[in-house]
């Protein structure tokens, strides 16, 4: 029913992952791991570099070893376990130590076989797995979906005795804990029996920022909402002890409603095993890249990461204005103070932001960027018509392309004496019969006058009709969802349908490659909104509010004696024909139709964007007297 989205949790962005520093030469605690792994060279998965962290925060997955999984794991992951829990206890030398045990960690991963699942595999009896997004170091991502809740989720899925199960459970259960909406929220984190897993939100009308940036740089006000939003989102993460650590254009998701989100807080650095000696500034750091990505469209490194260019080598690290023509000045300045720039800009000195507190106060203290203002296409250009009252006597202009010969012009009126003679003749002659029948109605109005028996006022005749009430909504008491054996779509969302609130809707799932709801079995009739009037009343009428244009809808009413109807033969009226309507619906009924159960019934939907449907109603009102 749902391919794969872009705001799919995309935890293996793991290829084209390029420095966040520009001379990156301190190995960070992710390790250096083997040569070939770009993941080595990451990008804001948590490099050190830039001064000492005033708060000195650290945010590292740690593990919990269990001994009757010490005792199957081989000697190699022993090692890398002490190592990395010997992490949290290094005084001194912990920067010197990480690399070394990141590199024993690396061939233990290697001996951990990813779990043997398929499409249609159930955990929990609940998440049923429905496409792989991710294979990589022994965990796989899917999106899935949950059958209690009726919801697309996304999970991770690892081995119990995967050397980062422990952190991975520790971060997704933290995460979950911070409960912020600005983050995709970790819905559930399990272990059960031999397999861990995490399960997350699936947002399918967000857009990952790496397809807002392929299409273009942001506009100003745009770059200024990404950058406020992100660095207050992780102030509050970093306040509870959270770090992202992986903030990527991947990990930046845009909502409908024009809000960002971020995704795998503390859980996508819990899966590759990353941990710094600064959490705050490598998020800060990133937070600065995406920044400069969003006001140049250009990666703020020499090599091309994420689908966008580098910078030119040799060259440093250019401030965005000296890089794209036209680039907001403020924001610019705030992207090289976030970078591990020293602070250094074009036009003075600023003190470098080192934490994301420090980058969310630096934004607020900005003048603020308005919005652009609407535009509104031209009107089409007038084009005058040679037949057009007012051409007559005006110079032509050059013929049209369908004309073959020039438009006669008439002649100009008769100028003679005899044709002023005439003029004055007829216009006597209007005088005079005006004068002759204002004299007729005076006198047939002074003998009306005279007659005492004469009435100015008709009795009314027995045939008239007495005027009818203009049709008035008629009181709904309560609206059901047209559904098939018991299975509904959005039942929560019927009472929004009769609520009188227009900002309210019953909206269906997104239906892919077909518009009659995914052309799945179970939605051969489709779906709609059964309104019950409480008792028989007239219905003369409807006034429907859909939820976008391009629904083929009919609607149909009950006999007057029909008990609670669910299925399309006990709706025996039809009220309108089958059709396409736009986003408002309203018809009138010849004869007055006495029911009590109305049904609006949906056959197909309309094209929400690429092959996806989608459509809904926003408000019903049956007319009557």
């Amino acid at each position: 029913m749902a391919e794969r989205s872009t705001a799919a949790v995309d935890v293996a962005d793991n290829g084209g992952d390029e420095p966040l520093t520009a001379q990156a030469e301190e190995a960070t605690a992710d390790g250096a791991s083997e040569s070939p792994a770009p993941e080595a060279k990451g990008s804001p998965d948590g490099e050190d570099s830039g001064s000492e962290d005033e708060q000195g925060d650290e945010v590292r997955p740690t593990e919990q070893p269990v001994e009757a999984e010490q005792s199957q794991q081989p000697a190699q992951a022993e090692e890398a376990e002490k190592a990395v829990t010997s992490k949290d206890a290094a005084p001194d030398d912990e920067t010197a130590q990480a690399p070394k045990a990141e590199k024993k960690a690396k061939p233990a991963d290697s001996t951990v076989a990813t779990p043997e699942l398929h499409s249609g595999h159930k955990l929990a009896r609940r998440y049923r797995l429905e496409e792989c997004i991710t294979r990589l170091d022994g965990f796989s991502s899917w999106r899935a979906v949950d059958e209690k809740l009726r919801r697309a989720v996304g999970v991770h899925v690892l081995p119990a005795n995967h050397p980062r199960a422990r952190s991975v459970l520790a971060a997704a259960r933290s995460a979950a804990l911070l409960g912020d909406a600005r983050f995709v929220m970790v819905l559930d984190a399990v272990e059960d029996h031999d397999l861990v897993y995490v399960v997350h939100e699936w947002l399918p009308d967000a857009t990952e920022l790496t397809a807002l940036l392929a299409m273009g740089p942001l506009e100003p006000h745009e770059a200024y909402k990404l950058v406020d939003q992100l660095s207050q989102a992780l102030a509050a993460a970093h306040r509870e002890g959270l770090a992202h650590l992986k903030l990527t254009p991947g990990a930046v998701l845009r909502t409908s409603t024009g809000q960002y989100r971020i995704r795998g807080l503390a859980v996508n650095a819990a899966l590759r095993g990353i941990s710094v000696e600064r959490p705050q500034r490598t998020d800060t750091e990133a937070i600065g890249a995406l920044l400069y990505a969003a006001l140049t469209q250009r990666w703020p490194y020499e090599t091309n990461a994420y689908g966008l260019s580098g910078l030119p080598k040799g060259v440093g690290l250019l401030p965005p204005d000296q890089v794209r023509a036209g680039v907001h000045r403020g924001l610019s300045e705030l992207a090289m103070r976030a970078l591990v720039n020293d602070g250094a800009t074009a036009s003075r000195q600023e003190p470098p932001c080192t934490t994301p507190e420090e980058l969310a106060k630096a934004v607020g203290e900005m003048p603020r960027i308005r919005p652009p203002e609407p535009t509104f296409a031209a009107p089409p250009e007038y084009r005058r018509t040679t037949y057009q009252q007012g051409t007559y006597g005006r110079p032509a202009g050059p013929p049209s392309a369908g004309l073959t010969h020039p438009v006669p012009i008439p002649p100009a009126p008769l100028e003679s004496r005899a044709g002023k003679a005439l003029k004055w003749i007829v216009a006597a002659l209007l005088i005079t019969a005006l004068g002759l029948g204002s004299w007729q109605i005076a006198e047939k109005l002074l003998e009306r006058d005279d007659d005492p028996g004469s009435s100015t006022q008709t009795p009314p005749k027995e045939n008239d009709e007495k005027p009818k009430a203009p049709a008035e909504p008629l009181a709904i008491k309560d609206a059901d969802e047209f559904m098939l054996n018991g299975d509904g779509i959005k039942e929560q969302q019927v009472p929004n349908t009769v609520d009188g609130d227009p900002g309210t809707s019953w909206v269906t799932p997104e239906y892919h490659n077909y518009p009659n709801f995914g052309n799945l079995p179970e939605r051969k009739q489709g779906s709609g909104i059964i309104v019950d009037l409480g008792s028989v009343q007239e219905v003369s009428g409807i006034d429907i509010d859909m939820y976008r244009a391009g629904h083929e809808i009919q609607v149909f009413a009950a006999g007057e004696s029909a008990s609670n109807p669910t299925s399309l033969s006990e709706f025996g009226k039809s009220l309108t024909p089958r059709q396409t309507v736009g986003a408002n619906v309203k018809a009138t009924f010849d004869e007055h139709i006495r029911t009590r159960y109305v049904l609006v019934h949906v056959s197909k939907l309309p094209l929400e964007f690429g092959n996806k449907y989608r459509g809904g109603i926003t408000e019903i009102n049956v007319l009557g007297r």
